[in-house]
C-alpha cells in the first residue's frame, strides 16, 4: 500500500485562486487516495467552496489567515513582512514536515525568495533553479533553469543536470536519463567559458546519476532525444517563453485556416478528432508546474493565470516527487562517489576557465 502524505496549499495564490485550486485539488482525489491537504487562506472565501465537494472536505484541513502574497509585492517585501500570509504558512508547514510538498499559483519571485529563507538549499548545491517540462515529438521533457539563475558558473550547471536528471526519474519515470546542454552547436568549441566548462566536468566525473549527450541545440529541444535540458536562466526563460508563443501562433493559424471557407469548415468537422488530440498535445495546462529545484523541501510553483485543470496537474507534479522521495534521491546524489569525482575535477575547470577570461 502506498504511504499516505500530506500536501500544503497556498489556497490564495493566483489570479483565480482560491476556487481553482479547491477544484483542482478534488479533481485529483479519485487517482490519489492517499493525499492529504492543508489549506491556507481566507476560511470565509474556502468553506462555501469545500461545501460543494464533501469528498475533499473530508481529506483536508482548513487554516484561516486573512492575508496573502499579491501578485506586484516585492520578493524583499513579502519576506520581510508576509510572515503570516498563505503562502508563507504553507511553506512552513513542508519546513516543519507537517507536509511533504507546498504547491502556489502566487507570485513567483517571493516564493522563490520565501521557500529558499525557510526550506533552505541542500548541501552541495548552491543555487535553486525553476525545472518545468515540455512537450516533445516522443513525450516529455526537462528544462531547467527557467529563470531563477540569469548568470551560471560551470558548477551550477552541472547541479541543475543531477537536480533535473532526478525530477526526470520522479515525474517522467526515466530511470537513466539522458541529459543535454543547451548551446549554440553540437561542436565542442562552441559557446561560452561556463558552458563548454560544464561540459568538460561532465565528460569527465565518474558514476554520473544520468547519461551525458553534450550539447544540444534550441531546435533539439521538442525531438525528445533528450529527457532533460540544462541551460542558465535566462536562456530558458526565453526558449519557454518562445516555445509558449509558438504553440498560440500554431494554434491561432489553425482556427484562422479552417475558418476560410465553407469547405475548410467541412474540412475540420473531418479532422476534429485529430485536431483534438494535437490541442489537448499543445495545451500548457498539462505540463503546468515549476519545481524549485534545489531546496530542502517540494516547492511547486502552478502559472498564476491557471485554471483548474493547470493548477491540477501541477499538484501531480508535486505527488510525484513527494512518492518518489526526489529531495533523498538528490541528497544521496551529492553526497556519493559522484560528488566526490565532480570535486575533484572543479579545480581544473575553474583555472581554465580563469586564463580562457583572462585572455578575452
Amino acid at each position: 500500500m502506498t504511504a499516505a502524505f500530506t500536501i500544503a496549499l497556498d489556497a490564495m495564490g493566483g489570479d483565480h485562486a482560491p476556487d481553482m485550486v479547491i477544484k483542482g485539488a478534488a479533481a485529483i482525489l479519485p487517482r490519489f487516495p492517499q493525499v492529504k491537504f492543508v489549506l491556507f487562506g481566507d476560511a470565509a472565501r474556502i468553506e462555501p467552496l469545500l461545501r460543494q465537494f464533501p469528498a475533499l472536505k473530508d481529506r483536508c484541513e482548513l487554516r484561516h489567515t486573512a492575508e496573502k502574497v499579491g501578485s506586484e509585492d516585492k520578493p524583499s517585501h513579502a519576506l520581510r513582512r508576509g510572515r503570516n500570509t498563505s503562502m508563507r504558512l504553507a511553506i512552513d508547514a513542508v519546513a516543519s514536515g507537517e507536509a511533504q510538498a507546498i504547491v502556489s499559483a502566487g507570485n513567483t519571485g517571493a516564493l522563490m525568495a520565501m521557500a529558499k529563507f525557510v526550506l533552505r538549499t541542500l548541501p552541495g548545491i548552491e543555487r535553486p533553479a525553476i525545472a518545468s517540462f515540455l512537450p516533445t515529438m516522443k513525450g516529455e521533457t526537462v528544462v531547467l533553469d527557467l529563470g531563477a539563475n540569469v548568470e551560471c558558473d560551470a558548477r551550477n550547471l552541472v547541479q541543475f543536470a543531477v537536480m533535473g536528471a532526478n525530477l526526470a526519474h520522479s515525474a517522467l519515470g526515466r530511470h537513466r536519463p539522458r541529459v543535454g546542454l543547451l548551446n549554440v552547436g553540437v561542436e565542442e568549441l562552441k559557446g561560452h567559458d561556463e558552458v563548454r566548462g560544464a561540459a568538460e566536468l561532465l565528460r569527465a566525473v565518474q558514476n554520473p546519476p544520468f547519461e551525458f549527450v553534450g550539447f544540444v541545440e534550441g531546435d533539439d529541444i521538442t525531438k525528445g532525444e533528450t529527457d532533460v535540458i540544462i541551460t542558465d536562466g535566462f536562456t530558458g526563460n526565453i526558449a519557454l517563453k518562445t516555445a509558449e508563443g509558438t504553440a498560440k501562433l500554431m494554434s491561432g493559424l489553425l482556427r484562422s485556416a479552417f475558418q476560410r471557407s465553407l469547405l475548410t469548415k467541412l474540412g475540420y468537422l473531418l479532422a476534429r478528432s485529430g485536431l483534438a488530440m494535437l490541442r489537448d498535445r499543445m495545451d500548457p495546462r498539462f505540463y503546468n508546474g515549476g519545481v524549485l529545484l534545489g531546496l530542502n523541501g517540494i516547492a511547486v510553483k502552478s502559472h498564476g493565470g491557471t485554471d483548474d485543470v493547470g493548477f491540477a496537474a501541477a499538484l501531480e507534479v508535486a505527488i510525484d516527487m513527494a512518492q518518489d522521495r526526489l529531495i533523498d534521491r538528490i541528497k544521496a546524489d551529492f553526497s556519493g562517489a559522484f560528488a566526490e569525482s565532480l570535486a575533484a575535477q572543479m579545480p581544473t575547470v575553474q583555472t581554465e576557465q580563469h586564463v580562457s577570461s583572462a585572455r578575452t
